[in-house]
């Protein structure tokens, strides 16, 4: 079969370590017993033909046509779960009614981007298992605390348990990316629902870090917290040093002086 030729403007670098792609099929360990698996830019199937041999109800999406045409040629038993399709635009509660989880290399050009999306259906993703650039899967498995930790940390880490399981060097990957890449692997947790209103939280997670070395005092100006509140020591913190619990807090803080007003 004609090889699959790596798109730069997809952003996709291919693996061709077979024990690599091994461990990360490995890490899908099948999350309240969910078999369901989405696999995202599976390119010619490196990845796919150990996740395969894991008995696991596969799926596999990818944007790019001529990969669509391999991977039907190569897997003609998946017939239509093989979805030419772009993963950031799908209607994810049309594919799939229940639970699923996620698996793949994701290109590093979208990666944050999968992660908003998977966060607007965490009810239905239980487990994802993933490569993405060395950086960001730091940054999402990061704690408080470290440089490193961001915006996409503290959403994620509110649903989600977050392990970084091992890096990878580029000499792998055809052709090979400029920076290191990590897998990691993120499970849902018990929480439904966070304690507060989630769109503010998301505000003011997001005016927490715009400005990272200022103090949340000056982050949070446009929320007009409380006067009363104005000397809590929390506020001379910053946003880095804040943990989910934290967040949440200052969220509550927030809608009960609105509520007051």
């Amino acid at each position: 079969m004609e090889k699959v030729k790596a798109k730069k403007h997809l952003g996709q670098h291919f693996l061709t370590d077979l024990s690599i792609a091994e461990q990360i099929a490995q890490a899908v360990k099948g999350h309240n017993g969910v078999s369901k698996v989405l696999e995202i830019g599976p390119g010619m199937g490196v990845l796919t033909d150990f996740l395969m041999k894991e008995s696991l109800d596969l799926y596999l999406i990818d944007i790019d046509k001529e990969s669509i045409v391999y991977l039907h040629k190569k897997y003609p038993e998946l017939g239509d779960k093989i979805i030419e399709g772009d993963f950031l635009k799908m209607n994810l509660e049309d594919l799939f009614t229940d639970k699923f989880a996620i698996a793949g290399n994701f290109p590093y050009n979208i990666s944050s981007q999968i992660f908003f999306k998977v966060l607007e259906v965490k009810d239905q993703v239980t487990e994802v298992v993933c490569m993405l650039q060395k950086e960001v899967a730091e940054r999402i498995a990061s704690p408080k605390g470290n440089k490193d930790y961001g915006i996409l940390s503290v959403l994620l880490q509110a649903f989600y348990d977050i392990e970084y399981l091992f890096t990878v060097p580029p000499h792998v990957f055809d052709p090979p990316p400029k920076v290191n890449s990590g897998v990691i692997r993120l499970t849902r947790n018990a929480t439904e629902k966070l304690d507060c209103n989630e769109k503010l939280f998301k505000q003011v997670v997001k005016a927490g870090f715009g400005n990272r070395r200022k103090t949340l005092r000056n982050c949070l100006k446009p929320f007009n917290l409380p006067e009363e509140f104005n000397t809590h020591p929390i506020l001379s913190l910053r946003a880095e040093q804040l943990d989910v619990a934290d967040f949440i807090f200052l969220t509550q803080t927030i809608e009960t002086s609105r509520g007051n007003h």
